[in-house]
């Protein structure tokens, strides 16, 4: 039994903001914003493409959250409700069930709960979550 599971990020760069959308098993999950690409500046930059093992990590500030370690040169980076990427993001992905524009979109929470439920059963059968990104 593989129980390795793969999620894809596809993302649109823009000078605002990058979307993006993530599937697993070419199902979409929810769409994503993130702050646009400068090359990797800490607080300032979506993360590099890549390969990255997703877990699970408690924060005082946000409770459970799936998070992103390894991330070359960065730190604590989540995947977390948000529908503004330059007000309320400084480098995590946020995931939204509408994109409105550049780095925004709209109802982030429910969003979040649907790619929770999705990433947390994965775990809970004892199975590796990893998100490329493209």
């Amino acid at each position: 039994m593989n129980n390795q599971h793969t999620l894809h990020l596809r993302r649109i760069y823009g000078e605002r903001g990058t979307n993006g959308t993530i599937s697993y098993q070419g199902e979409q999950i929810c769409h994503t914003i993130e702050l646009p690409w400068r090359n990797n500046m800490q607080r300032m930059s979506c993360i590099p493409t890549g390969r990255y093992k997703l877990v699970k990590r408690t924060y005082t500030k946000h409770g459970e959250q799936i998070g992103i370690p390894n991330v070359l040169g960065r730190e604590a980076i989540l995947i977390h409700a948000a529908n503004d990427a330059q007000r309320e993001l400084l480098g995590c992905i946020a995931p939204v069930t509408e994109l409105t524009g550049e780095g925004t979109g709209s109802e982030s929470r429910k969003a979040l709960g649907e790619l929770k439920a999705l990433v947390y059963g994965l775990w809970d059968m004892g199975g590796e979550v990893y998100l490329v990104i493209k």
